[in-house]
């Protein structure tokens, strides 16, 4: 395939506002959906199977990514996306109105999904074949940072004030001036990146097409073939099965009434206690993490990664047992939570791309490890609200736990291949795409 390049502009012109354009709809989808459904009165079991179903787009992503390497333009697939997934967030605005609002919804955050993940393909690919290997490690941290601003604006800004609409307009009304925010700031980006990105043109569009389906299937034959993969695999989905839980059902467990088991937090103070400290405890949590297992290495590391991964658990039973009122007792509680969630995690991500994706096709092994890897979380936010209403909020955080601690003995069993020297050695050759921001699907 060859890719003619056209004159680049400054990367800071579209690199932020990219990844920026990348995270909205995604935490749209991941965080911001459960919140509102919530206050609109739909039950814990409806939001997390129904919400974790939508999050399959992300899963299965990596199958139709090839296919979006025929296009002839990278720039005018991500503008396409952006502007669809703007539209469909404003359709859902628009939903909340309807009598069937929930079902409806639903169906349009499935297209925002999907209109979500195919842009992430194609904005990774245009990341990469825009700028030289120097100029992709140069600006990999404002990739990241502006992934996770996306976090900050929806969870924090947008969710403070959904809280204070709440306090003067019905729930509807107050998430509908939220989602119409979020889509208009998505075709804003579109119509801004339709100027602002630069141009890649796939100047062998018809033979990319013809071999594009014969190279996906000798990845796919390739990455199952590794040996060890079935154990491997079965150690990524088990990685998330107490985070999958605990991230779908502990922002609801913030809001539930107190009567019902829960802290009886407001929108408002949610947003409030996620958007600021929890925002930032994630970030420093997951760069700590990653010196952690540089300094150790990845075997050795991986453990203690896995209990600060659960630290989350321990935080919500505490939660659930005290039942504080002080506001600041329960943010701090939270930015613990989001601190272990960002330093533990970052194992899993290592182990993916050190042991899953070494060989042949790295970064396509890659794509297919975080797929296993979202299949974990989607699988376990979806069964996690019957579990919870089974066993009420307090039982249901020692489930989670308890949910820990077959990963946690998998570590003495998993193969690690060269990894256990990871960051002890050169890692100059090149990290898979998306790693700065993949710690959220």
């Amino acid at each position: 395939m060859s890719i003619e390049k056209t004159k680049t502009p400054h990367p800071m012109r579209w690199v932020p506002t990219l990844y920026l354009a990348e995270g909205l709809p995604f935490y749209a989808v991941a965080l911001v959906a459960s919140l509102m459904y919530k206050s609109m009165g739909v039950a814990n079991d409806n939001i997390a199977r129904w919400t974790g179903l939508i999050g399959l787009a992300w899963v299965f992503k990596p199958l139709w990514s090839p296919f979006l390497e025929a296009a002839s333009s990278k720039k005018a697939v991500v503008v396409a996306f952006q502007l669809i997934g703007g539209v469909s967030l404003g359709l859902v605005a628009v939903s909340l109105q309807l009598p069937m609002y929930f079902a409806i919804s639903i169906a349009l955050l499935g297209v925002v999904a999907i209109a979500s993940a195919t842009h992430d393909i194609a904005a990774d690919g245009l990341y990469i074949a825009s700028l030289s290997n120097k100029q992709q490690a140069e600006y990999a941290g404002w990739q990241g940072a502006f992934y996770n601003a996306a976090k900050f604006i929806t969870l924090g800004g947008l969710v403070y004030l959904a809280g204070y609409l709440e306090k003067r307009l019905d729930p509807a009304q107050a998430w509908t001036v939220i989602f119409a925010i979020m889509g208009v700031m998505l075709v804003v980006l579109g119509l801004y990146h339709s100027w602002a990105l630069p141009g890649t043109k796939n100047t062998n569009t018809e033979a990319s097409m013809r071999s594009v389906f014969l190279t996906l299937q000798d990845v796919i034959i390739d990455f199952f073939k590794k040996p060890g993969i079935w154990l491997a695999i079965t150690f990524i989905i088990l990685f998330r099965a107490a985070e999958g839980q605990i991230q779908t059902i502990g922002p609801l467990f913030l809001r539930e009434a107190k009567n019902l088991g829960g802290l009886g937090m407001t929108t408002e103070q949610v947003g409030l206690a996620y958007g600021t400290a929890g925002t930032i405890a994630f970030l420093g949590g997951s760069v700590l993490g990653g010196y952690f297992a540089s300094w150790l290495g990845l075997k050795r590391a991986l453990p203690w990664l896995i209990l600060a991964m659960n630290m989350p658990n321990l935080v919500f039973f505490f939660l659930s047992t005290t039942l504080p009122d002080n506001i600041s007792i329960i943010t701090t509680a939270l930015a613990l939570e989001m601190f272990g969630y960002g330093f533990g995690f970052v194992g899993l991500i290592l182990f993916i791309m050190q042991v899953v994706a070494v060989g042949k096709y790295q970064t396509a092994h890659y794509a297919l490890g975080t797929g296993v890897m979202q299949l974990g979380f989607v699988l376990f936010k979806t069964i996690s609200g019957d579990i919870q209403l089974a066993l009420g909020y307090k039982n249901f955080f020692i489930w989670v736990l308890l949910s820990a601690i077959p990963v946690l003995v998998m570590t003495r069993f998993v193969s690690f291949g060269d990894s256990a020297t990871y960051g002890k050695e050169d890692s100059s050759s090149g990290a898979p795409e998306g790693m700065a921001k993949t710690a959220d699907a």
